[in-house]
């Protein structure tokens, strides 16, 4: 059984995955900012702020892999996800944390080499800033110390299917958008999640999953 911190578990990600993990039989700490919000999640819940580094530390401690799940739409994302890329690398190595299974969002993949999607002449306007402080967090991880091993998983462009209990299957690539247009259920990407977290098959680098 792993032991398996989880930041953000209060979200649709977030929730998929504690749940996917729970079932799988292992031991979860779910991170949100204020517990009395989700009193139906699963795990130990607890209080925590993904961009402070010695909280990460100090709640990770004795965990076997870390799940980052969270976002926050009243800071901006150029802000937040860079803040919270620090917090975890520096945290987690501090707290001797040997995984770090991160998400991601679909419209930072490649549909060309070294063309993102959301740097595409079509792309909306607005949301090209969440996009690409989505996207700001990666050069913080592949900076990150070589004791910590992180992965960050992206699924499709697309909205995910918050309704579906999943195949309980997935397939993964590189940094490209995956051709097809399945829908994706959030379960599932949960499931690649935990794999990842439990069984690391990618190391240091950018994964795309899909249907």
């Amino acid at each position: 059984m792993d032991s398996i911190i989880v930041f953000g578990a209060g979200g649709r990600a977030g929730r998929r995955v504690v749940t996917e993990a729970l079932r799988r039989g292992h031991r979860v700490t779910s991170v949100v900012r204020d517990p009395a919000r989700y009193p139906d999640l699963g795990g130990t819940v607890v209080s925590g702020d993904v961009t402070d580094p010695a909280a990460v530390a100090k709640l990770a401690g004795g965990h076997d892999a870390a799940v980052h799940a969270a976002a926050r739409l009243d800071v901006p994302a150029a802000e937040f996800f860079p803040a919270a890329a620090r917090a975890l690398t520096g945290g987690l190595v501090t707290a001797a944390v040997p995984r770090l299974v991160a998400i991601g969002i679909g419209t930072t993949l490649e549909v060309a080499p070294g063309l993102a999607l959301h740097d595409t002449p079509d792309f909306p306007a607005e949301h090209l800033a969440f996009s690409r402080g989505h996207a700001a967090q990666i050069d913080v991880l592949r900076a990150a110390d070589d004791a910590l091993d992180w992965v960050l998983l992206v699924p499709p462009p697309v909205f995910l299917d918050d309704t579906s209990a999943g195949t309980g299957r997935y397939r993964t690539g590189a940094g490209q958008v995956l051709p097809g247009d399945a829908p994706f259920p959030y379960a599932d990407l949960a499931v690649a999640i935990v794999d990842e977290a439990a069984d690391p098959r990618h190391h240091r680098a950018v994964v795309a999953v899909g249907p």
